[in-house]
């Protein structure tokens, strides 16, 4: 198998069943049969690796984790029905009660509420540090820290972490180095290559790339997933058969389409840059984001995200929304279809102005996914919006 990451996401699959098919059939079972009371025991103890349920593993799953390892460099993976199944699940195999977690403040919003409010009751505990605070993590090591949790870029301020500086941190200290590579997807950004022991994604997001089905998986060192791997044998978060072969087809197109979405990306922020009614653009591959040279150090292209701030604050974030004509006001990302949010007034309203504040969420702040329209019209869209 060719090396290069656009030729295994197209030939890394199944054997073809006696039917010769060009394309991996779906395979919707629940469960699967065995020759004789010796296979199935032979199975089921795990002298044999096959398939034995569905919940447990499937072949269109097997395809899809398998290009996912390929691409991440990974030792192994599993695949759950969600990204946040799969980062839950991560945390629930691998700490005990009394463990402790370093992570990034800026984190997906569920992400925030498994550290405050569900991981303490199992004390479970979380201390946090700022993007720009990576330089004080000695501070926060305690005797029961365990894990060391971020993700890059990050959401939705679109900051960027050096994943080789934390990689030598977690290292230094014996923790478990968790990256969750959602915004970058394994075609920008590998981080195992930088020290990480396991990387999580949301697989709604960039992998299917069409707004079409929910998955996430983990992969990683072979040990760390194989804990993962019982826990959700026994709790049950497991992908669909379905949605495995939906995001195993995607992986197929994902480098061609994360690179034009870069490319839009790019010219949007550029175009964002100079408009007069907004105050400051973020995206990893401008040269005055404030973590430029990490990025193009780790990053091969910039990613599909976007934010800017808006002068006037909430009022003027939500009359863009209001006046955005082709663009779509959704709570995904990473679709074909260009999608704004105003942080502010929608998904983080409940936070006080200071915990927006505290991960880099102003009043004006929008977040734009950009889609693969042509680029022309998601600028004439978002400049009509800004202009009204």
């Amino acid at each position: 198998m060719s090396n290069n990451i656009e030729t295994q996401v197209i030939r890394n699959q199944l054997e073809r069943s006696q039917f010769q098919e060009h394309s991996t059939p779906l395979y919707l079972t629940s469960s699967f049969v065995f020759e004789d009371a010796e296979d199935m025991r032979a199975s089921f103890s795990e002298e044999k690796e096959r398939n034995l349920y569905s919940r447990f593993s499937n072949p269109n799953t097997s395809e899809f984790v398998n290009k996912i390892v390929a691409m991440e460099n990974a030792e192994a993976g599993y695949a759950f029905a969600t990204g946040m199944a799969a980062i839950f699940s991560t945390f629930a195999a691998l700490l005990n009660s009394g463990d402790h977690i370093i992570s990034c403040r800026s984190v997906f919003g569920s992400t925030h509420s498994l550290f405050t409010k569900y991981l303490p009751k199992w004390n479970i505990t979380t201390s946090y540090f700022k993007v720009d605070e990576t330089n004080n993590l000695e501070s926060l090591v305690k005797e029961n820290t365990k894990v060391l949790y971020v993700e890059t870029p990050t959401n939705p301020g679109v900051d960027v972490l050096d994943l080789e500086a934390l990689g030598n941190f977690a290292k230094k200290h014996n923790l478990i180095f968790i990256v969750d590579n959602c915004f970058a997807t394994p075609y920008l950004q590998t981080p195992i290559t930088y020290g990480a022991d396991l990387v999580v994604h949301s697989a709604t997001k960039l992998i299917d790339g069409q707004g079409r089905v929910l998955g996430g998986i983990a992969v990683g060192r072979k040990d760390l997933i194989q804990e993962i791997y019982l826990f959700s044998r026994n709790t049950g978060p497991a992908l669909s058969p379905f949605n495995a072969w939906v995001l195993s087809k995607s992986l197929e197109t994902l480098p061609i389409r994360v690179e034009k979405h870069c490319e839009n990306a790019l010219k949007v922020a550029k175009f964002l840059e100079e408009h007069p009614k907004v105050n400051v653009v973020r995206y990893p591959f401008l040269k005055s984001h404030p973590q430029y040279k990490v990025a193009k150090k780790q990053m091969k292209l910039g990613g599909n995200i976007v934010a800017f701030e808006i002068k006037g604050g909430i009022e003027a974030g939500r009359n863009f929304l209001n006046n955005i004509q082709m663009c779509s006001l959704s709570a995904n990302l990473g679709d074909t279809r260009t999608i704004v949010t105003h942080p502010a007034s929608t998904t983080h309203s409940k936070l006080s102005e200071e915990d927006r504040l505290e991960v880099g969420i102003t009043d004006g702040l929008v977040r734009c996914s950009v889609g693969l329209e042509n680029v022309d019209d998601i600028i004439k869209d978002i400049n009509h919006a800004l202009q009204n």
